[in-house]
C-alpha cells in the first residue's frame, strides 16, 4: 500500500463536481472583443501604475502600467490598439466598486511587440529566470494572484528542496487546469523545469486529483525522461488548498502561522508554469489564461482561452448565453470565488473560470441557530473550531477567535457547506479577518504617526537646542568684543597718561 493510500488528511468534504459539464471540449480560443478593460490591481500587493495616456498606440505584450514596489506585477497590452480610457470600471467583486483600469479599442490585428527571446532558456541562471517571470507580470494562477518572481526569489534565498506544482483542482465546476494538462502537457512540464532551475529545487512533485486520469495520463508522458513526478492525490475539497496539497505529497504539515518555506517547499499552480514557458521561450508576458464557463444556466460550457480584461459577459455569449435566467453569477470557484453583481466585469489574471448557476445549484435555506452537532469541526481542513471561532466573533471578541485559530483559517468554506443550520460561518471569519487587518492598519498608522511626532519633537528640541548654543555664542563672542574694546580703552588711557607725565 502506498505512502498516499495510507495517509488521513484532517476535515475536507465532497461537494458535487460538476465538472463534466466543461471538461471534455478541448480549449477553444475566444474570438477578439472590441474593448478590453484591463485593471490595474489584479493581484497581490501594490497596484500598477499607468505608463501610457489617453491616445496612445500600443503593441500587445507591450508594458501598460509598472509595478509598484517588491509585491507588486506589471500590466501588458492583451491586444493591440489604442488607449481609449483611464479610469474607473467596476471590479470583479460582489461590492461592484470600481478600480482604476485602463480601456483599449483593439485594431483587430493583434501585432504583437518584439521581444528578447533567449536561444535556450535553460540556460539561463535563477536570477535571470525570476527577473524574467517578474517583468512578463506572472502572478499564481490558481486564485491567489501573489507575483511569482517574489516567491522564485524568495524560496531561494530560503533554500527549498521539494517544488510541488498544484494540478488539484477542487472546485466544483473548474476544468480548467485540467483541461491545460490535457491539451499543453508538454508546455506545462517545460514550464515547470524551469522554475525548478529558478529555485534549483531536487524534488518536483505533480499533485493532480485522480478524478482527472486524462490530465495525469498526459501529464506522466510529457515528463518522461525528466525529474518530475506526477502524483495522484485523493479527489476531496480543499485539496487545492497549499497546506493540504502538501500533506498529501510529503506527509509535512506547515506550523501554524508559517508559511510552506518554512518547511523547504514551494507551491506553484500549473497554469503559472504554463505562462513560465510562454515568457521564457516566446518572451511573452502574461496577457490571457484560460477560463472555465460553467453553470447550470450557462448554455454550452466548456474551456476558453481568454485576453485579460474580456468582460465576462462576452464568455457567456460566445457559449451560447444562458440556457435560463441566472440566479447568480460567479467569477472562480463556487466555494471560494467572488459573486459578480453585473456580467460586464473583466477577466483578470486571477480569474479560472465564471460561473452563472440557477438557484438549484446555489440554495439559500434561512440560517437556524447553531445545534453544536460539531459537523463543521469535522470538516474543518485545518484543524480548527468553527462553531467556537464564530460564536467569539458574534460577541466581539476577536482576541478569542484569534486564539482559537482564526489566522490559521484558509477561507474554503468546507465548514459552511456542511452546517446543517446553514449558518455562514465562512463570511464570520472574513469579516473578522477584514477587521483586524482593518485595526493592524490602524495600530501601524497610529504608530508611524508616533514616530513621526516623536522625530518632530526631536527635531524641535534640536532646534531649541543649536539656537541656544547659537545665542550663548554670539552672546561670549559679543562679552568678548566688548571685553577687548574696553582693554583697548584702558591701554588707550594709560598711554596718554604716560604721555602727559
Amino acid at each position: 500500500m502506498s505512502f498516499l493510500s495510507r495517509l488521513k488528511l484532517r476535515g475536507g468534504v465532497h461537494p458535487v463536481g460538476r465538472k463534466e459539464l466543461s471538461a471534455e471540449a478541448p480549449i477553444c480560443a475566444l474570438p477578439l472583443p472590441e474593448h478590453l478593460y484591463v485593471s490595474l490591481q489584479q493581484h497581490i500587493g501594490a497596484p500598477a501604475n499607468a505608463v501610457v495616456a489617453v491616445g496612445d498606440r500600443v503593441l500587445k505584450g507591450q508594458l501598460i502600467a509598472a509595478s509598484q514596489g517588491m509585491v507588486s506585477a506589471p500590466v501588458h497590452a492583451p491586444t493591440s490598439g489604442r488607449v481609449v480610457a483611464i479610469g474607473d470600471h467596476p471590479a470583479p467583486h460582489p461590492s461592484g466598486l470600481p478600480v482604476p483600469t485602463i480601456t483599449i479599442e483593439s485594431d483587430g490585428e493583434e501585432r504583437w511587440q518584439e521581444f528578447d527571446v533567449p536561444a535556450d532558456p535553460m540556460a539561463l541562471t535563477p536570477e535571470e529566470i525570476a527577473n524574467r517571470v517578474g517583468a512578463a507580470g506572472i502572478v499564481g494562477l490558481g486564485g491567489a494572484a501573489f507575483p511569482s518572481a517574489v516567491k522564485l526569489n524568495l524560496s531561494r534565498k530560503s533554500g527549498v528542496t521539494t517544488l510541488i506544482m498544484n494540478g488539484g483542482e477542487c472546485e466544483p465546476y473548474l476544468t480548467c487546469d485540467d483541461r491545460l494538462m490535457r491539451d499543453r502537457a508538454r508546455e506545462v512540464v517545460a514550464g515547470i523545469r524551469l522554475i525548478q532551475r529558478a529555485v534549483a529545487a531536487p524534488q518536483v512533485l505533480v499533485g493532480i486529483e485522480d478524478n482527472k486520469p486524462e490530465a495525469i495520463a498526459a501529464m506522466r508522458a510529457a515528463a518522461e525522461g525528466s525529474e518530475v513526478q506526477v502524483l495522484s492525490v485523493p479527489s476531496m475539497y480543499p485539496m487545492g488548498s497549499e497546506k493540504q496539497l502538501i500533506q498529501a505529497l510529503t506527509g509535512k504539515e506547515v506550523p501554524a502561522g508559517g508559511r510552506a518555506a518554512d518547511i523547504g517547499v514551494l507551491v506553484h499552480n500549473v497554469g503559472t508554469a504554463y505562462a513560465v514557458h510562454e515568457a521564457l521561450t516566446y518572451g511573452r508576458p502574461l496577457v490571457s489564461r484560460i477560463v472555465t464557463v460553467s453553470g447550470g444556466a450557462a448554455s454550452v460550457p466548456r474551456n476558453l482561452e481568454v485576453l485579460i480584461g474580456t468582460p465576462a459577459q462576452a464568455l457567456y455569449d460566445f457559449c451560447g448565453g444562458f440556457s435560463r435566467v441566472p440566479a447568480r453569477l460567479v467569477m472562480g470557484g463556487p466555494m471560494m470565488g467572488q459573486e459578480m453583481n453585473n456580467p460586464h466585469v473583466p477577466v483578470i489574471k486571477g480569474t479560472s473560470g465564471v460561473l452563472a448557476l440557477t438557484h438549484e445549484e446555489i440554495g439559500q435555506p434561512s440560517p437556524a441557530p447553531c445545534i453544536r452537532c460539531s459537523t463543521c469541526v469535522r470538516a474543518c481542513p485545518v484543524g480548527l473550531l468553527p462553531l467556537e471561532m464564530s460564536a467569539h466573533i458574534r460577541a466581539g471578541d476577536l482576541g478569542a477567535a484569534v486564539d482559537l485559530g482564526l489566522k490559521d483559517c484558509i477561507a474554503c468554506g468546507s465548514c459552511s457547506y456542511v452546517c446543517p443550520a446553514h449558518i455562514p460561518l465562512v463570511h464570520y471569519f472574513n469579516y473578522a479577518k477584514g477587521d483586524l487587518a482593518a485595526k493592524e492598519r490602524g495600530k501601524l498608522k497610529q504608530e508611524a504617526t508616533k514616530k513621526l511626532a516623536e522625530a518632530r519633537n526631536e527635531r524641535m528640541a534640536r532646534i531649541a537646542r543649536e539656537r541656544e548654543e547659537a545665542a550663548r555664542q554670539r552672546a561670549a563672542k559679543k562679552a568678548a568684543q566688548e571685553a577687548a574694546k574696553k582693554a583697548a580703552a584702558e591701554a588707550a588711557k594709560q598711554q596718554e597718561n604716560e604721555v602727559a607725565a
